[in-house]
């Protein structure tokens, strides 16, 4: 396994498992904290956090928080959708994720490839996929960017080389395992980078997958967006090993634990990661620990959290950091700030007017993009 360069949240031990305690119980546990070293960790990692921004490129830093701005209220956004019943169907939000997908895939080439699961707005948006295409296929719209027949868990931008959100818990591992493999055969130096939650780490798939990359050196890099959640279910009562990166040690992988709160710590292990699979096809898997402010999915009440564990995390709101940090660095002033915001309303606002204003898919298209050849009238 390869060191690790920056000091994370800190993850939880084999001590931390060892609790049979039931949901409230946990929960209790969980809000007992020291506030004097929750806010001493948090100023550690606004530090580090500001070390980074030194070595980037204010064009560079300005566009990562732009992406992070946009995806926060699009996602809004598309909640204010759907509860006026122009979402239908399942719909997971990334708020409070958004450091993740924006901070790994700006350390990506535009030929490199891309596949998630079904919480897939904001890679999509990160992507560079337009927000009005992704607004309609949310709106399940023909204009959408999978023609309206995708909705919010299937978006798909194949000129982005965004191979998808994928449904199927663990379901897109072997495929982006696969995708790696294609680009090995063709002889190209791209990569793939895979993302899933820590519930698919359970399933054999992620397992297949890992031991086949290692073995045969595929240039994939594997993202555990540990929300610390899978559904209603804490993930210290699912795992009897709730470090994620420490998995990689049963196939001889690189890995990485990522305070996925921190922008810039996400896209320097991406770096890291992306740089071995260059290099000579190694693949890694990148634990990145963040949380989501929302529940699963907008149908999902929450219950099984309370409102201070939910509250601690906001502190650490990964695009309100960010911001304060390009702050204090002069990178922006509140101008500056003010003006994202301006833009990015109205971006999101004009994707909801095109969303609104598509047509609905023509009933034909039920018999199109079914077959590799298409079925003949």
């Amino acid at each position: 396994m390869s060191e690790l360069k920056v000091t994370p949240m800190r993850p939880r031990t084999q001590s931390d498992n060892s609790s049979s305690g039931t949901g409230v119980a946990e929960r209790d546990e969980r809000d007992r904290i020291d506030t004097t070293e929750l806010r001493e960790e948090h100023e550690q990692r606004q530090q580090e956090q500001q070390k980074h921004i030194e070595v980037i490129d204010n064009e560079t830093l300005l566009r990562m928080l732009y992406q992070m701005v946009l995806i926060r209220r699009f996602e809004e956004k598309a909640a204010e959708a759907y509860t006026l019943g122009k979402i239908g169907g399942f719909c997971h939000l990334y708020i409070g994720q958004e450091a993740v997908a924006v901070g790994s895939l700006s350390a990506l080439r535009s030929d490199d490839y891309a596949m998630t699961s079904y919480r897939d707005h904001g890679h999509a948006l990160a992507m560079g996929t337009s927000p009005d295409e992704v607004m309609a296929e949310l709106f399940g719209r023909a204009a959408g960017c999978s023609k309206g027949k995708g909705g919010s868990m299937h978006l798909f931008d194949a000129d982005k080389h965004f191979l998808g959100g994928h449904a199927i818990v663990g379901g897109q591992i072997p495929l982006a395992t696969g995708v790696a493999f294609a680009t090995k055969y063709r002889g190209t130096d791209q990569v793939t980078l895979c993302y899933f939650g820590e519930a698919a780490v359970n399933q054999g798939a992620f397992h297949e997958s890992l031991n086949m990359a290692q073995l045969w050196k595929l240039p994939c890099v594997y993202v555990c967006e540990n929300n610390q959640y899978g559904m209603g279910t804490s993930l210290k009562r699912a795992m009897s090993l709730s470090d994620v990166s420490q998995k990689a040690c049963g196939y001889g992988m690189a890995a990485e634990f990522v305070d996925g709160m921190d922008v810039l710590a996400v896209r320097a292990a991406t770096e890291r990661a992306v740089a071995r699979a260059r290099k000579d096809g190694s693949p890694s898997l990148l634990e990145v620990r963040t949380y989501r402010f929302m529940g699963h999915s907008m149908s999902d009440p929450g219950h099984y959290r309370t409102r201070a564990e939910i509250e601690r995390y906001q502190e650490r709101d990964p695009v309100k950091v960010f911001g304060g940090s390009l702050r204090e660095k002069g990178v922006l002033d509140d101008a500056g700030l003010k003006e994202i915001e301006d833009r990015v309303h109205a971006e999101v606002e004009r994707a909801v007017k095109f969303a609104d204003t598509s047509p609905e898919p023509a009933p034909e298209e039920l018999y199109t993009d079914i077959y590799a050849t298409p079925i003949k009238k």
